[in-house]
């Protein structure tokens, strides 16, 4: 019987967020009989446990692999991977996000590996950016591109962008949505009113979260601006802030600011996100770039209603007017609108939350793991060779 064939992925860190789940599910439930995963990181993140408990798995690290744009530490990071990648020999490699995908796939290529892919989590040029970043990033893209075998995107946009831009070709790519475990999050039964208690929530009321890393990209500070004005019209709602990052003193700042302050609770993060959807009335995202957030699938799933901003792949998952609302990002004004008509629509929102739990099949996390399994091996098959080198 044949040895299985390694599979390298590759991300910067292991910080809980939607592209970090993609590369661990897919590394824990990839078939042992047929691929032998191995898992390549840079710095520590909060899913580095996790990591540990999925067995058959090898797993490295290059410290030197940061998310930051540092020249130096970015060429020993290369240098790096490219040895460990000659010495670990795999047929295949796939690269997560922006800074893995760029070193990750020249590595790749200097080590001699005859597949590469990318998964597109979302691009690593924003309108954040000075102008002259954003380009110096799209030539780069451009140029990783023309080494890759194939590119994966977890938005339809991301895709159609990429192709407009030059990236990649159109037949060089396709759209693989992150998943999530559909069925057992339908399944999963929460005491609401025990979750609510240990929140500090004795008495019913209204709750309004969001679940996101609190970095310039998921704009928090828009949340609470948002619950201001909510507030102003309904004061008996709560808001619930699940995450923490770089931005978390403006965030309390600015709740400070408001008054906001025995109206806001602000968790960190938290192992029981599903538990504490499950709490919601609404579920809000406030971002201003995406690629397709894992989190609207859960909160779609657990029966929420969404109220997000229309960016990237949020229209892939959220319909608007069907199961959700989605406003232009920044727009805190048409946000805190859509959120108070459906507290103030139960029986809509109801409605809108049950749309939300009929998902369909291609934002399940193990049909995406079983279209990964198919990629890697129509291109092995497209090797004209037998799959090299295999695992011993």
């Amino acid at each position: 019987m044949p040895h299985p064939v390694r599979v390298a992925h590759i991300i910067t860190k292991l910080e809980l967020g939607g592209a970090q789940q993609v590369a661990l599910f897919t590394v824990a439930q990839l078939n042992r009989a047929k691929f032998a995963p191995i898992l390549i990181t840079g710095e520590p993140g909060l899913l580095d446990e996790e990591a540990q408990t999925i067995a058959d798995l090898g797993r490295y690290r290059i410290p030197s692999l940061v998310r930051p744009i540092r020249p130096w530490s970015d060429v020993i990071a290369l240098y790096q991977l490219t040895r460990l990648l000659s010495r670990l020999r795999p047929a295949i490699v796939q690269t997560h996000s922006s800074k893995a995908g760029l070193l990750g796939r020249w590595a790749a290529r200097l080590a001699g590996v005859p597949i590469i892919l990318h998964y597109v989590h979302g691009y690593g040029f924003t309108p954040a950016q000075p102008p002259w970043m954003r380009r110096l990033l799209i030539w780069a893209e451009r140029r990783t591109g023309r080494i890759t075998t194939k590119i994966l995107t977890a938005s339809s946009v991301n895709l159609r962008q990429g192709v407009d831009l030059g990236l990649f070709t159109d037949d060089q790519a396709m759209w693989l949505p992150p998943g999530v475990d559909l069925e057992a999050i339908r399944r999963r039964r929460v005491d609401v009113a025990r979750k609510r208690r240990e929140l500090g929530l004795e008495s019913p009321c209204p709750l309004v979260g969001m679940v996101a890393p609190f970095k310039p990209q998921k704009a928090p500070v828009d949340f609470i601006r948002m619950a201001v004005a909510i507030h102003r019209q309904r004061p008996d709602v709560r808001f619930l802030l699940v995450g923490d990052g770089e931005l978390r003193q403006a965030v309390t700042d600015e709740i400070h600011r408001t008054g906001l302050t025995d109206r806001v609770l602000l968790t960190g993060w938290r192992r029981d996100v599903l538990d504490l959807l499950r709490c919601l009335d609404v579920f809000v995202l406030t971002s201003r770039w995406e690629g397709l957030p894992r989190v609207y699938l859960e909160a779609l799933t657990s029966g929420v209603p969404v109220v997000g901003t229309k960016v990237d792949g949020a229209p892939d998952a959220v319909h608007d007017g069907v199961n959700g609302f989605l406003v232009e990002p920044g727009d805190v004004s048409r946000l805190a609108e859509r959120v108070l008509w459906l507290l103030s629509h139960p029986v809509h929102a109801k409605q809108m939350g049950l749309r939300g739990t009929h998902l369909p099949i291609q934002f399940d996390c193990h049909e995406m793991v079983r279209r990964q399994e198919q990629i890697y091996e129509q291109l092995l098959a497209d090797l004209h060779q037998q799959p090299y080198p295999r695992a011993a």
